[in-house]
């Protein structure tokens, strides 16, 4: 699931990108858990982004990362309700809106809600905002 998360991200090219600026203390532990997160320590990987979520609790690509997590650590519930609040605090648009709605559609799908990851996939594709052609 997460990785299908990730790729909804990667594939998503929006003329809009938004990224936000960074603190240091936050990025140290980003970068922790997300060494952690790497080496299967899902547990560490979630209290290190819980540590920086105190330090920035409205960031919203912190609050996807520990939704991402969650999903690692098979807490459904937590991974959708953080994802949706990366969403409600997040540019709305670009990659980090890709991966929140792909998010939900993979807990929509876990849940057995196909309605809900059918409208959940309406958002993935909303993420995106076209280009004005240049030539």
């Amino acid at each position: 699931m997460v990785a299908a998360i990730r790729a909804a991200g990667a594939r998503e090219q929006s003329i809009i990108d938004v990224a936000p600026l960074r603190d240091p203390g936050v990025t140290a532990w980003q970068d922790a858990a997300q060494a952690d997160e790497r080496a299967g320590r899902y547990t560490d990987a979630a209290a290190k982004l819980d540590q920086a979520l105190k330090l920035n609790p409205d960031s919203p690509d912190l609050l996807q990362d520990r939704a991402e997590v969650a999903i690692r650590l098979h807490d459904y519930a937590t991974a959708e309700r953080l994802a949706r609040r990366s969403w409600s605090l997040g540019p709305q648009l670009g990659p980090l809106c890709a991966r929140n709605w792909q998010t939900v559609v993979e807990m929509r799908l876990q849940a057995g809600d196909e309605a809900g990851a059918v409208a959940a996939r309406k958002g993935v594709q909303d993420c995106h905002k076209e280009g004005i052609p240049r030539y």
